[in-house]
């Protein structure tokens, strides 16, 4: 570039600034010329028709409750002194990806933090202890996100601090939770329950150890603040071991604020955290010598450990250190040194607390990555029973634990029929790898199916259950066609199949697990191959007594789901009507499945000829139906379903 361009440009420079002003102005002048616009027009309607206006939702939320969750304070003044808005008005609002619902304007304000529309709010008259759908009050809110002088103007203006949400969390405790000193501080001033336990039994005192702030915890325990245990049997204590907050143990320990087992505990507990946490064997080995040097002191009565702790085959059978020298060897085996932090954890946690079958499914998923498969379905197994043992039927651990052993299922398939990578060779899924996962999965159905009546939701539960037990089943149709599978290996895999088929599962919309196989529930989660269904499931599940003409709530066949998916599956769509489907059957909105083809543009001729799959008594039923002809006392009893269903 030469010199004197360069100059040129930079006398543009001035010109250029002068112009963005001219445009800032400009645009400016526009926005208030709109607002101006938007006011006169609105003044022009009439009160109902304003109030209509403004009570309106859109994706859940009026305008007041978005203007407040976005801190826009001249449209929500103008809202509400004008247009005489609802200040109490819920709405949806998101809020770090979390949707709220039944969020009142203030509460959004509160949450966001936008302390003017707070103080307009209130002084509309607001309700300071509007909750939402959870119970969450607006102090609550503003006590999450650390909003210290929104919190200290709705309590001087009448906010309960004690109001809990529906888990029972209160005000102090969300502070504490969260880390926010000077909020904890003023509650604590207030007079604040300080030993008030949620519905899961814990206390301000397990949130400030769980989040690890000692300078809460210590104006915790001055204002009275008591060692209690939640519904785990778990005390502040150990929760802070838990967590890993060495510091917290550490004060917890020195102000012999627990007895000689409760610090004996924490220690092996917070050596256990240090093995799966932070990988630091050193560190966890000093302290399960610390605990140890506590069970067996010198002038003291020793503390030995549970003599009747079983040992577990998924643990290695691994059995704790009695001696300081046996402990000593642990530290040159670090596969003993992850088992012994797994055995202490079931020991001291108990098999019910999350945090038990979390770390054993962590290692089996460690071992896993290592290519140490079978490692990790051992280390699963024994996660999966302990869930299935202590907790309720279809709950969400279990669902979790059953989804990730078909995710490795399928990752194994995937991986052995790629070139191997660097070496690595993923072993066979047998049929036996799969078997009791899928017999696990059934049993936690069965045990679902009472739960079901009347209950929508129990019924969304137990249909993922359903599509994880069809995932499996998915992978066993796969073994089928592989060319080693033996005639043994097929009766085997048919028999389970049939076990699914014979349970004869509803779930939501009346839907059967056909019906779940042939749609696109199925594919959402990953269970079937590439978003659809898999040919050779739906395949087995018809040769094994699965009813294709069956309808769902909507009357719809899975025919009718498998024309819905696009592109539409052409061999599934094959299958069933090669095992009976009827290509022109109607559900309850009179649609065949070539009219769902044909309203997805998707063209029936480039899957199957319709006019193979069309009978001399389908024509018939059809006839009947469409002219509206009087065929009851007329044609025998026997085909009246085959007219109705056309």
């Amino acid at each position: 570039m030469s010199g004197a361009y360069m100059w040129d440009l930079i006398d543009l420079v001035p010109v250029w600034k002068r112009l963005r002003r001219c445009g800032k102005t400009l645009l400016r002048r526009q926005r208030r010329l709109i607002r101006r616009i938007k006011k006169m027009y609105l003044h022009s309607w009439r009160s109902d028709e304003l109030s209509m206006l403004v009570g309106s939702k859109v994706t859940g939320a009026t305008p007041l409750v978005i203007a407040c969750r976005n801190g826009h304070y001249d449209v929500a003044e103008y809202l509400i002194e004008r247009c005489k808005a609802d200040i109490e008005q819920p709405g949806s609002v998101t809020f770090d990806g979390e949707t709220i619902e039944g969020a009142p304007p203030l509460w959004c304000a509160a949450a966001a933090g936008h302390l003017p529309l707070v103080r307009l709010l209130v002084r509309a008259g607001a309700n300071v202890n509007s909750t939402t759908r959870t119970h969450s009050t607006p102090l609550r809110a503003a006590c999450f996100d650390g909003h210290y002088e929104i919190v200290r103007f709705l309590v001087e203006n009448g906010a309960d601090i004690e109001i809990a949400n529906r888990h029972g969390h209160t005000c102090l405790m969300i502070a504490c939770y969260k880390g926010h000193i000077h909020i904890a501080k003023y509650l604590l001033s207030l007079n604040a329950d300080v030993n008030r336990k949620s519905v899961k039994g814990n206390t301000a005192l397990h949130d400030c150890a769980e989040s690890g702030s000692l300078h809460i915890l210590r104006m915790l325990l001055k204002h009275g603040a008591t060692m209690d245990v939640d519904s785990y049997g778990m005390t502040p204590l150990l929760a802070a071991s838990v967590t890993g907050h060495t510091h917290i143990v550490e004060h917890l320990i020195s102000e012999a604020l627990v007895s000689r087992q409760q610090r004996i505990d924490a220690l092996e507990l917070l050596g256990a955290t240090y093995v799966d946490k932070r990988r630091d064997m050193v560190g966890a080995l000093a302290l399960w010598k610390r605990a140890m040097d506590d069970r067996f002191p010198a002038d003291g009565e020793p503390i030995p450990k549970p003599k009747d702790v079983p040992r577990i085959e998924a643990y290695d059978y691994a059995v704790e250190p009695s001696n300081p020298q046996q402990l000593e060897e642990l530290l040159a085996d670090p596969d003993a040194m992850r088992m012994q932090a797994l055995v202490i954890r079931e020991r001291i946690l108990g098999p019910a607390h999350p945090d038990t079958s979390y770390y054993v499914r962590y290692r089996g998923a460690v071992y896993a990555d290592a290519g140490r498969f079978a490692r990790c379905r051992q280390l699963w197994h024994h996660a999966l029973d302990m869930q299935r043992a202590v907790l309720p039927p279809l709950s969400p651990l279990t669902q979790s634990s059953l989804y990730s052993f078909a995710e490795l299922f399928s990752y194994m398939l995937a991986e052995r029929a790629r070139p191997p990578l660097r070496g690595r060779i993923i072993p066979p899924v047998t049929f036996d790898d799969i078997d009791p996962v899928f017999r696990k999965a059934l049993s936690e159905i069965d045990r679902g199916v009472d739960l079901t009546i009347d209950k929508e939701q129990t019924l969304g539960t137990l249909q993922r259950v359903l599509v994880i037990s069809l995932h499996l089943a998915a992978i066993m149709a796969r073994l089928l066609e592989e060319p080693d599978c033996t005639e043994e290996v097929s009766r085997r895999i048919h028999k389970a199949v049939y076990t699914l088929v014979k349970l004869d599962i509803k779930v939501r919309q009346g839907r059967s697990a056909l019906h779940v196989a042939c749609s696109t529930e199925a594919g959402r989660r990953g269970a079937l191959t590439e978003g659809a269904p898999a040919r050779a499931l739906v395949a087995l599940m018809l040769r094994l007594g699965a009813a294709p003409d069956a309808r769902d709530a909507d009357g719809n066949t899975p025919l009718h789901l498998v024309a819905k998916i696009n592109p539409c599956p052409a061999d599934v769509f094959r299958e069933l009507l090669a095992h009976g489907a009827h290509i022109d059957t109607v559900n309850y909105e009179g649609e065949t499945p070539e009219e769902i083809l044909k309203s997805t543009q998707q063209n029936i001729t480039s899957i199957v000829n319709p006019l193979k799959y069309t009978t001399l008594k389908c024509l018939a039923a059809r006839t009947v139906k469409n002219y509206k002809l009087p065929y009851r006392h007329v044609v025998p009893q026997c085909l009246h379903s085959t007219i109705i269903t056309h």
